[in-house]
């Protein structure tokens, strides 16, 4: 596993991560998420990200990992980066959302006894909330690191001028954001168009980079067909114009292109992504160990020329 410094750090994060986010439900197989996360670890994927609200049902996600760390993981947590978020709904009432103290100190709370754990390594504000004043969202990260429940703190989907903002007022309070979390992929681009990941390098932030593979799509997956037991026909917050017609055949084309680099279509899309100014990590999300393993060759983190890029970039708007 090759291992990046994020931001202006000493904290060093592995190039692919494994996320939570799916796959890690009460309904889904125990086995098969115990089997995933010790053979990510194997591979080097010391970073393991969750969600206060993953599951489902929300809070279950954390609560498997937790039942890992005690067995198959106990006694190495010193070997691991852990982070978890606040920011989306979680309970119902007014203090189950958004961005307030209580909110996030309650739900970071709640995190750590569903993992079992003292403190998190990173703990991120999962989205920016237009209804709380920022420096009371700020206020709370900065709190949740003195008082030895996190580590260092992040944010995440925060648009460019409030992700400047946020880490001016964490400077301020001497917690600055180690890190930013935005999605990103060959097909969604917005961070960069947006300017999101040149304000993170600006202000001393790591990227770490959420459904890199665009919940599956760059990957072979949707290249013959929709696979029964695909995010595309039970995802909620998938995409469906991603696998068009017009789409599968520029889709196949990369996956030629990856093949001339030695590479699968999903090590490809890594590659495109850890190429990209200031991306620590990328975060994938699986459904199998075989997934798993074939994100964490080394082969995900081939470097990508510019003359590559432009190759990409005339089969997307080819």
């Amino acid at each position: 596993m090759k291992y990046n410094a994020c931001g202006q750090t000493g904290l060093k994060l592995p190039a692919i991560s494994l996320g939570l986010w799916h796959s890690f439900g009460r309904s889904d197989s125990s086995d098969q998420k115990r089997e995933m996360c010790l053979r990510a670890f194997a591979l080097g994927m010391t970073h393991f990200d969750l969600a206060n609200n993953y599951g489902p049902p929300p809070g279950s996600a954390e609560e498997a990992f937790g039942e890992i760390l005690r067995s198959d993981l106990k006694g190495r947590r010193d070997e691991m980066v852990i982070s978890t978020k606040a920011g989306y709904h979680m309970w119902d009432g007014p203090y189950g959302d958004g961005g307030s103290r209580k909110y996030l100190i309650s739900s970071l709370d709640q995190s750590l006894k569903r993992m079992g754990l003292a403190y998190v390594d990173i703990f991120y504000h999962h989205r920016f909330d237009p209804e709380t004043p920022l420096e009371e969202t700020m206020m709370a990260l900065d709190f949740a690191v003195r008082s030895g429940r996190a580590l260092y703190a992040g944010i995440s989907t925060y648009p460019a001028d409030k992700l400047r903002e946020a880490q001016k007022i964490l400077r301020a309070l001497g917690t600055p954001a180690i890190i930013n979390q935005p999605r990103l992929n060959m097909l969604q681009r917005e961070p960069i168009a947006q300017g999101v990941l040149q304000a993170a390098q600006d202000t001393g932030m790591g990227v770490i980079a959420f459904s890199p593979l665009a919940q599956g799509v760059l990957t072979d997956r949707y290249l013959s067909g929709v696979p029964k037991d695909s995010r595309a026909t039970h995802g909620r917050w998938f995409d469906q114009k991603m696998i068009g017609e017009a789409e599968v055949e520029k889709l196949r084309a990369l996956n030629e292109f990856a093949a001339t680099r030695g590479q699968t279509l999903a090590q490809l899309s890594l590659s495109w992504n850890l190429s990209q100014p200031g991306v620590t990590s990328c975060i994938i999300g699986a459904s199998k160990v075989s997934q798993i393993e074939d994100c964490g060759h080394e082969k995900s983190w081939l470097p990508v020329s510019m003359e590559d890029k432009r190759r990409i970039d005339s089969i997307l708007n080819g």
